[in-house]
């Protein structure tokens, strides 16, 4: 006879980023995270803040698989979340019913969670206000979740295309969401340094009547642009 399969499933202990790697990134734009990883790194463009007056966030990713109108895995994740983390869940991005409310949130916040990241919808928005939780999502709806599970919790989820894994750094602002392999983390900080201080000496000159930028001037000196007279 084979025996039931539990509902949810926990991995409490994964490997974490030192939280002196983690602060580095903190006020930085996800679109200087994004160079430093060769223009690459975001969740799905329609995954933006729900709350745009308190929409950036830094945190390492405690991970859940929800699936399609559940969210057991959210507390389990609830349950191994420390302070300072973003809960990210994985809906298989489903838009039926939302994965998230504002009491579920105000818990997050009682045990000091950053902040909340899904594929998938939320609900309750003038609750979301008051709690003032950031959570990143695809929108809003009053239709309600399970809580039966199968769900997983602390382990590798896919939000659409994107593989998250609980101890990758997540960044987070009103462009969108950024997740740093915690395997990147390291070429991240190194590289940042360069990234912003080339952004900076771009922005001035650009502030300072910057036309063209250079490398678009170095190709047509080098006869990499062609103009075509008809």
């Amino acid at each position: 006879m084979i025996e039931d399969s539990p509902i949810l499933r926990l991995k409490r202990n994964f490997p974490r980023p030192l939280k002196a790697d983690v602060d580095s990134l903190s006020d930085t734009p996800t679109g200087f995270i994004v160079d430093c990883m060769n223009g690459r790194g975001s969740l799905h463009y329609a995954i933006k803040p729900l709350l745009p007056i308190k929409s950036s966030i830094v945190g390492v990713a405690v991970t859940c698989e929800c699936g399609p109108a559940d969210n057991l895995g959210v507390l389990g994740a609830l349950d191994i979340a420390q302070a300072g983390d973003i809960i990210v869940a994985s809906t298989d991005s489903h838009t039926s019913t939302a994965v998230i409310g504002d009491l579920v949130l105000m818990m997050m916040k009682n045990k000091g969670v950053a902040g909340f990241v899904t594929d998938g919808l939320a609900r309750d928005l003038e609750g979301i206000e008051r709690v003032s939780l950031p959570v990143f999502c695809k929108g809003i709806t009053p239709n309600s979740p399970a809580r039966t599970g199968p769900a997983t919790a602390g382990l590798p989820v896919n939000l659409d295309s994107t593989h998250v894994c609980s101890g990758d750094v997540i960044v987070a602002d009103r462009d969108g969401v950024v997740v740093v392999p915690s395997g990147q983390l390291a070429d991240v900080i190194d590289r940042l340094a360069g990234v912003k201080s080339a952004e900076a000496e771009l922005q001035q000159a650009v502030e300072s009547g910057l036309v063209l930028p250079d490398f678009y001037s170095d190709l047509v000196a080098n006869g990499k642009v062609t103009e075509i007279d008809e």
